[in-house]
């Protein structure tokens, strides 16, 4: 008989709407001190610079209103684990678009405070039950902030990458969101059992097909810290740079993800 279906995972959508804010709070603070020089330096995305990298984490919040400005579809047709796979398709029109409003927006702190005036006031309006016709489908309002915590959690780390000294906290309830939200990605990807991947202290899931464990220690076991698994999720650190710089523990047969990683490409 096969095991019973996991329910997925929930999230409170009052949560992660103050997880959201206060994530992007956080980036607005530290923007206001970045100088011109700062604004131009190189980050880990191509050619994008840090203003264009600023430039685009205000897409983070103006894509919900940008979407609420859509026609609802008629009925749900995607997951929220869908989204994690669906968005590399756009990677082409962002990088256009972080361009452009880097050259509209020489007030960057003016415009995130715009984004986050919109994003609040679309929140105050709609409810979570609202459907949006995103790339993933089309997913509940509630469902789609949730996304919004891997949008901010990766960039506040490319961020911090690209300006040393930077240091914009980590909200702990964004961190948390984006790690599970991540870690139910790689469990869609390669269900099964056989293989245990703990996240502490916000997530374990078990995935990999084989064997399935039951009781005791497992003998699939992959160990890392929320940051470094968002890393590899998003392949902003590989595998095996993660294994060799013991960013990540592995043991067993099957504790090898590297085919598996990124999740978001």
């Amino acid at each position: 008989m096969p095991p019973a279906r996991k329910r997925p995972r929930a999230y409170d959508p009052a949560r992660t709407r103050t997880a959201v804010l206060a994530q992007f709070g956080n980036v607005r603070a530290a923007v206001r001190s970045l100088t011109p020089e700062q604004l131009a330096l190189p980050t880990r995305l191509g050619d994008w610079t840090v203003r264009e990298l600023v430039a685009h984490v205000g897409t983070a919040l103006t894509a919900v209103d940008r979407l609420l400005g859509e026609p609802e579809p008629a009925r749900q047709d995607g997951r929220l684990l869908d989204w994690p796979f669906a968005i590399g398709a756009d990677a082409d029109a962002i990088a256009g678009t972080a361009r452009r409003l880097a050259a509209e927006h020489p007030d960057l702190d003016a415009h995130l405070a715009e984004a986050e005036r919109r994003f609040t006031e679309r929140l105050d309006t709609r409810p979570g039950a609202r459907l949006l016709p995103t790339s993933a489908g089309a997913l509940p309002l509630a469902d789609y902030v949730v996304t919004r915590t891997v949008e901010l959690v990766v960039h506040t780390d490319d961020l911090n990458a690209a300006v040393p000294g930077l240091d914009v906290p980590y909200d702990r309830q964004a961190l948390a969101a984006a790690t599970r939200l991540l870690a139910d990605a790689l469990a869609v990807k390669a269900p099964g059992g056989s293989t245990e991947v703990r996240i502490p202290p916000y997530a374990v899931v078990q995935c990999v097909e084989g064997p399935r464990h039951t009781r005791g220690t497992p003998p699939n076991v992959v160990e890392t810290d929320p940051l470094t698994w968002v890393r590899l999720a998003t392949g902003r650190l590989a595998w095996k740079d993660a294994l060799d710089g013991a960013k990540v523990s592995a043991s067993g047969e099957r504790a090898d993800l590297g085919a598996l990683l990124p999740l978001l490409r």
